[in-house]
């Protein structure tokens, strides 16, 4: 009987442990490096900033997360050069990320110009490669595991006061650190992509990176919830009403104050 009870016990406490690693709170720093060319302006182009970090907050539990940026003073920088005021934006600070992994969806609800969106699209899941390659993070052993994904980027010079954009096709080289001792496929960007929860991520070798600074055992499963502000679209529909929203911005600009958004 003393034998059944100490195993009976044993079982327990490793159901309890598993139980308390499927959720939890990550607060992340991104780390950007920024790239803007103003040709007809050095010195506003010297004065620009060269990198940007920030900071998110994840939340997950129940196979579900929400991903969205810590509030701070200010969300831009901003050079005054020339009679020139260019205010740049980092990416997704206005943006919230909702994740249901058992249905593979995610819903973000992005910010656009003063306009709010809902986006509503499937988990799509890259090919990724794991290594044996380990270094630990927070008190856990990471894997490293590595990854390439294809898509759009897009550069914005400014020639003469007027800002020209040019879209290109971009592959972005991933390396993300994932520990299965909290076994979520959460993390930033790229998530319900691996068998853990992502600690660290390094994009295009340092354009864009996340670590993970602190880690809470248990979430606030009350912020765990789908985004209901702004207008429904799809992911191609958002492309669309970007690409719109640019243009006119494009258009309407003769110089004086410019502002900026950053896209990874």
């Amino acid at each position: 009987m003393k034998r059944v009870f100490i195993t009976g016990l044993f079982t327990a406490s490793i159901s309890l442990l598993q139980a308390q690693q499927n959720e939890g709170r990550v607060i992340y720093e991104r780390t950007m490096q920024i790239q803007i060319q103003l040709n007809d302006n050095d010195q506003a182009e010297h004065m620009m900033p060269k990198s940007r970090t920030d900071k998110f907050e994840l939340n997950f539990a129940n196979n579900q997360s929400i991903w969205k940026h810590v509030d701070e003073e200010s969300n831009a920088d901003e050079v005054n050069s020339g009679g020139m005021q260019i205010r740049v934006m980092a990416p997704g600070t206005d943006d919230i990320s909702f994740f249901n992994f058992d249905k593979a969806g995610k819903v973000e609800q992005r910010e656009l110009f003063g306009k709010q969106f809902l986006v509503s699209d499937s988990i799509r899941k890259l090919n990724w490669k794991l290594s044996d390659d380990t270094k630990e993070i927070l008190g856990h052993v990471c894997r490293k595991a590595t990854a390439q994904r294809i898509g759009k980027r897009t550069t914005m010079n400014i020639n003469n006061g007027k800002m020209e954009r040019v879209e290109f096709d971009d592959t972005t080289r991933i390396v993300a650190w994932f520990t299965t001792d909290i076994p979520v496929p959460a993390g930033p960007e790229l998530q319900g992509q691996l068998p853990g929860l992502i600690l660290a991520l390094d994009m295009n070798d340092g354009r864009v990176t996340y670590l993970a600074i602190e880690f809470t055992p248990k979430a606030d499963i009350a912020a765990i919830k789908e985004p209901t502000k702004g207008k429904k679209v799809t992911p191609e529909g958002f492309t669309a009403e970007r690409n719109k929203m640019m243009e006119e911005m494009q258009k309407n600009n003769q110089g004086g104050n410019m502002q900026i958004r950053i896209r990874n």
